[in-house]
Parts: structure tokens; sequence; C-alpha cells
């Protein structure tokens, strides 16, 4: 089988990446909801040494940039516990169109769950460099600015760009 483009090919180097919950589902859309990843990232930068360098969280996919000495490890650790965590909460919320939604996306080969919250896989991108290091930090905080969501991006509230304008964000980050 050949390489994919977006396999975490040195897991040791930061890597641009994206998560998508299936279907698109809006599900960011409720800082409790938000605040599982957040919690995620916090707890692996401190506990198994995630360098976080830079994050946006949309209504239904977030980016970020992270590096660590198993960075695919720390990738599945973060979906699976961040699946778990957020359909825990929407059961205990009642969510049932969302739920319903998440139970009609569960691969059928997987026999493991009832649900599936993440799309396959996280696109990771090999950040190979400072000026392309630049170039993804600018289009993870222009997403929100992108979508008329705000007008300037350190503005956006569940992003690593008010960290980067000296602003403080909601979690620490590594700054690059």
């Amino acid at each position: 089988m050949g390489r994919s483009r977006y396999a975490i090919t040195e897991p040791q180097q930061a890597h641009f990446m994206t998560c998508t919950v299936v279907e698109w589902l809006p599900v960011f859309t409720r800082p409790e909801t938000v605040q599982i990843l957040l919690d995620c990232w916090q707890f692996q930068r401190q506990q198994v040494g995630l360098k976080l360098y830079g994050y946006v969280i949309l209504e239904n996919h977030l980016h970020f940039i992270a590096q660590s000495t198993a960075l695919d490890k720390c990738v599945a650790s973060f979906k699976a516990y961040t699946a778990r965590r957020i359909i825990d909460h929407l059961q205990a919320k009642q969510a049932e169109h969302l739920l319903q939604r998440l139970r009609f996306a569960k691969c059928a080969h997987k026999h493991d769950r009832e649900f599936q919250f993440w799309q396959e896989g996280v696109h990771a991108e090999l950040i190979l460099n400072e000026a392309m290091m630049r170039e993804k930090l600018d289009y993870i905080h222009a997403n929100p600015v992108k979508r008329g969501y705000v007008n300037l991006p350190e503005h956006w509230r569940y992003s690593s760009a008010a960290n980067y304008a000296g602003l403080g964000g909601l979690i620490e980050i590594d700054t690059w």
C-alpha cells in the first residue's frame, strides 16, 4: 500500500491536522463540548508532552498543529477520548437527533461501538519549515474570519489566535 499524503509519517515532528465530525454535524456549538477538546489537549500537554502550536475549533471540525514523540498515538488517544466524552455528554443532554445521526454514521465494520463521532483519519501534513508553519497558523486563525463569524482572528474564542496576539487564550499553547 502506498503512503498517504495525509499520514503522520514523522510522528516526532510538527504536523498540521484536521479532525472532522461525521456528516459535518454541528457538535461544537455549545461550550461544554468544546471544553472536552480543550481539556484533553491541556491534559496531553501536561502529562504526555504534546506540543500544541495552534488550533481552531469550528462547529463541525477543528484544525491544529501539534508535535509529540508519538504524535500518532496522541492523536488516536485524543480522538478516542473526546468521542467517548462528547457522546456521553450528548446522551446526558438527551440530544437524540445528533445521537441518531452518529449511530447511523457508524461504519459497518465497527463492532466495538454504537456511534461513530469522528471521520476516519486526521489529514495530517508534515510542517516542513518556518514558512509552512506560518502559512498553516495563518490559515487556522483566519478560518472564522473567512466564514464571517468574526472580524479579527483573535476575536474567535475557540482559537489560539488570541494567544499569538498576546491576549491569552482559553488554554496555554506552545508558541512557535
